[in-house]
């Protein structure tokens, strides 16, 4: 094996398998190193080097560069099966490796591809180059896959497996979403309309918050569409899961009511040192805003990135002046300090228990050790809470498993749940401007 043909197998490995010529050069030095360390004791350092230009070979032993010809008499003897072999696994490294980089750049990207198989429902799919996964936690529950259909879907993770490459594909990712807007909304993939958020409970709910620069356009309309045209694509291939279009403010005064549509708030209370808002509705729009099963609000929450707390007048009135009571009960906390934390949106003693030190000297002028003793004392009480909790709700399922389910109490509702009896339907229209 002299230089021009090593040079020549290079050329032709890069040309036939778009594989960088270094790493076909590497190859072959590793190949000939592999076959000429069994002519050379174990003690014996070896090194093959490859002029890059003359594709002439060289072996360094100890430091020693051998003599042209012995290496010549040495490469004749060179097993080729040997040399073969080593090249061949070289090779299919760097197509794992080529492929592996490939597929990376398209995380997060749309794809699309044909189902080859079925198994135990995850679906194979065949993206030409490499067969690629899509889970069952990664579907919309609503669809069935069958061998031959065409699906869409984003990257979600690439890794090695030995000398392959698994691609993992997903539907219920936000990013699917936000690539399907890029697709089917010019506005979107020209970037005159940006999509600022998305909150997502796939095959049943997005709210997605969109934004335009230019203000003679208006980005939700465009998002919809002449009677639903655009979104209507978007809505089908997502098994018709409902899609709220938000249009985002950079202020949360204006945008939780946005997110919270369609229901009407009265008031936005914001609370910075818990990264919560309070948000106040009339008495009739309290399930609405809330949502069924709370997705409206959990959704709103998840758009936004704060935590959100839908409640009347009313309630926050109680919740109010029962918190203030509850708080005067901790070791040095006097009424006027109860009323601080309370109006900073601090009403249980999970909320006080992770209020930073300096935060709860800065409200009510305390000392450092004061503000501990308050601390500890709501982790305290937060954890028994929680443990009564959970025995409580231990016996409710030991009762259910019996068949002996007592008869419930009403209790008045903490501001996030749903009173039963004000639950309300939610329109079934899968496409909603807020």
């Amino acid at each position: 094996m002299n230089g021009t043909e090593i040079l020549r197998i290079v050329d032709a490995i890069h040309r036939d398998k778009a594989i960088d010529a270094e790493i076909v050069f590497e190859g072959i030095e590793q190949a000939i190193l592999s076959a000429a360390r069994k002519h050379f004791s174990e003690e014996e350092q070896l090194e093959v080097r490859i002029d890059r230009e003359t594709g002439e070979p060289a072996l360094i032993c100890d430091g020693r560069m051998l003599d042209p010809e012995l290496l010549g008499d040495l490469l004749g003897r060179i097993s080729a099966q040997t040399a073969k072999q080593v090249m061949i696994q070289k090779i299919r490294e760097a197509e794992r490796d080529a492929l592996y980089e490939e597929y990376l750049e398209l995380r997060s990207q749309l794809i699309s591809g044909q189902v080859t198989r079925v198994d135990r429902g995850t679906v194979i799919v065949s993206l030409g180059k490499v067969e690629a996964i899509l889970p069952r936690s990664e579907q919309i529950r609503k669809e069935n896959y069958r061998t031959g259909d065409r699906v869409r879907a984003i990257v979600l993770d690439v890794r090695k497996a030995g000398s392959r490459v698994r691609v993992i594909l997903s539907r219920t990712h936000a990013d699917f979403v936000r690539r399907l807007f890029e697709v089917e909304i010019p506005e979107v993939n020209d970037r005159v309309i940006e999509v600022r958020s998305i909150a997502r409970e796939a095959g049943n709910r997005s709210k997605v918050a969109v934004s335009c620069s230019d203000s003679s356009i208006d980005c939700v309309g465009a998002c919809v569409g002449v009677r639903g045209a655009r979104i209507r694509g978007i809505v089908e291939e997502l098994a018709g899961e409902r899609i709220d279009i938000v249009r985002w403010n950079d202020s949360l005064s204006i945008l939780v009511p946005n997110a919270l549509q369609p229901a009407e708030v009265e008031d936005v209370i914001l609370c910075p040192m818990l990264g919560k808002v309070i948000v106040l509705v009339r008495e009739d729009q309290l399930s609405l805003a809330i949502g069924k099963f709370g997705q409206n609000v959990r959704l709103a929450s998840k758009l936004v990135g704060w935590d959100i707390s839908v409640m009347t007048q009313d309630l926050l009135d109680r919740q109010l002046d029962k918190s203030i009571e509850a708080f005067c009960v901790v070791p040095e906390v006097t009424s006027e300090l109860a009323e601080n934390l309370v109006s900073q949106g601090f009403f249980t003693f999970d909320d006080l228990s992770v209020i930073e030190p300096d935060q709860l000297a800065e409200i009510g002028g305390l000392s450092e050790e004061d503000c501990d003793k308050i601390v500890n004392y709501a982790d305290r009480e937060s954890q028994r809470i929680e443990a009564e909790e959970k025995i409580a709700a231990d016996l409710r399922k030991q009762a259910a498993a019996q068949g002996d389910v007592p008869r419930a109490k009403v209790v008045e509702p903490a501001p996030e749940t749903v009173p039963a009896e004000v639950v309300v339907e939610e329109s079934s229209a899968p496409v909603q401007e807020a």
